[in-house]
């Protein structure tokens, strides 16, 4: 990207993110590092926007995910269904496989789903049941976390996280 094309896009997202240019330009860099991010702070003050936003302007395929405590990996990655027609199971991907996903409120899921979400950001790939597929490029996670005094918590294990 050009600086002019960075400096529009900025301009696009503060056009609808009001008062929080720092943090929208942290999320673009975050993005244009090949990196992921990690927001912390109570519901209802702008994060989902913020990644919708992000991903509008940028043209990105986006999804969300609501983490909670009953959230498998499969429910992430895809599952393998099988298909009496043909008679042999066809994967059917998850919402991991977007360009652009927010994965909201991650530390209410188990550490199982979130040691899945972190697999993927690593490694830009998942394996499930001995196939490996590769992720969308670019793939950017914007991972929101309640702080963690909210009740239904789990701990999430990256805490180089940044206030909203």
């Amino acid at each position: 990207m050009y600086s002019a094309d960075i400096s529009s896009v900025l301009q696009s997202i503060n056009s609808i993110i009001l008062g929080k240019q720092h943090t929208v330009k942290l999320a673009l860099s975050c993005l244009l590092a090949k990196g992921h991010l990690l927001i912390e702070d109570v519901p209802g003050v702008g994060k989902t926007t913020l990644a919708h936003t992000l991903a509008n302007a940028l043209g990105l395929q986006f999804q969300r995910v609501q983490f909670t405590s009953d959230m498998l990996p499969a429910d992430i990655l895809g599952v393998s269904i099988f298909e009496r027609e043909t008679n042999h199971f066809n994967f059917h991907k998850g919402p991991i496989f977007s360009q652009l996903l927010l994965a909201d409120e991650v530390n209410r899921s188990t550490p199982r789903t979130q040691s899945a979400l972190l697999e993927a950001m690593e490694e830009r790939q998942v394996s499930i049941e001995g196939d490996t597929y590769d992720l969308p490029a670019p793939f950017f996670v914007i991972a929101t976390q309640n702080p963690s005094n909210q009740i239904g918590t789990s701990p999430y294990r990256n805490h180089n996280s940044i206030d909203f």
